[in-house]
């Protein structure tokens, strides 16, 4: 697969196009070892100080990166014996939100998240994310089945935001994502939420009423996505970046907000420039949080996330 850069690291890119270049002379001529080195070097070098200092927009074009492990890889990675269930038993099956049974680390769980699909057919399938009503109501029967049975939730958060289309809205869009926020809310298991790179007002939030919200370092979370914002404000979609920069959407601030719970680092150069060892993270993290919450009884879970998600917004 052939490396996407973002506008912020076109200096990258030149620097790495060069090394390529090198290293075919190199495979005829069998000289320029020495320069090829001391470009890696510095290419490494610059990777490592262009994303220790990410402003909030810059974090935004990270977490929407076409090659970021999306919601089948984590499946793939990090879940076993998964079965599919599919449908809200009303409508139809929106493939925006997938989920089902699975074993985590070999313990028996519920898994679900939203995918945005890698190439055009597969994003359409999808619907880029975006779920319709029926994504949400899919997450309720999950959510219900894992409660029957007592299996610990946990759902992966990466969508630009619920869907806004006529049809939508005309099934009931915000009722199946208060629905869903709600069953979250009530659940007797632990529930683990993390957002892996795009986490977009209501549509990620019905995914995300959990005990403990994790969050990828380069990752975002905001009421309404930089554009939304800009056009309110200012009517204007290309002041993006200043609405980005004042929303506090990254993680530091989120973590001082006390919205997320806990921060996963990511491989130098986002967690497309190493998928597996950025999954490996997410599974580390995630089996820690589990194994904390795993004692407690189904009234203190329903107590500590109530406590944390009502707390959202206080001021003292």
């Amino acid at each position: 697969m052939a490396t996407h850069y973002l506008d912020f690291e076109k200096p990258i890119a030149e620097l790495e196009e060069k090394i390529e270049e090198l290293g075919l002379l190199a495979a005829s001529s069998g000289s320029f070892e020495t320069e090829i080195a001391g470009l890696k070097k510095k290419a490494d070098q610059l990777r490592k100080k262009t994303y220790a200092g990410l402003d909030p927009w810059m974090k935004t074009q990270v977490a929407r990166h076409p090659q970021r492990p999306h919601f089948i890889d984590y499946l793939a990675s990090l879940f076993t014996d998964y079965v599919e269930l599919r449908g809200d038993r009303q409508f139809g099956d929106d493939q925006a939100i997938l989920g089902g049974l699975a074993r985590f680390r070999g313990q028996a769980v519920v898994v679900m998240g939203h995918e945005k699909g890698h190439d055009t057919a597969t994003r359409l399938t999808h619907n880029f994310g975006m779920a319709r009503p029926e994504g949400y109501r899919k997450a309720v029967r999950l959510m219900d089945l894992a409660d029957r049975f007592g299996l610990p939730v946990l759902s992966f958060v990466d969508t630009a935001g619920a869907y806004p289309g006529l049809g939508a809205e005309e099934r009931g869009q915000a009722e199946a994502i208060a629905r869903s926020t709600e069953r979250g809310l009530t659940l007797g298991v632990p529930f683990i939420t993390t957002v892996t790179g795009e986490g977009g007002s209501g549509g990620a939030i019905a995914l995300a009423a959990a005990n403990r919200v994790l969050m990828l370092e380069h990752s975002i979370y905001s009421v309404i996505s930089p554009e939304g914002a800009a056009g309110i404000l200012w009517r204007d979609g290309a002041r993006a970046r200043d609405a980005a920069m004042a929303m506090k959407i990254t993680g530091p601030d989120l973590m001082a907000l006390k919205i997320v719970d806990r921060l996963i680092a990511e491989p130098v150069g986002g967690a497309h420039a190493d998928r597996e060892a950025a999954m490996l993270s997410v599974g580390d993290a995630v089996e820690e949080e589990l194994q904390a919450l795993s004692p407690l009884s189904p009234d203190a879970l329903r107590k500590q996330r109530a406590d944390r998600f009502y707390a959202i917004g206080r001021l003292s």
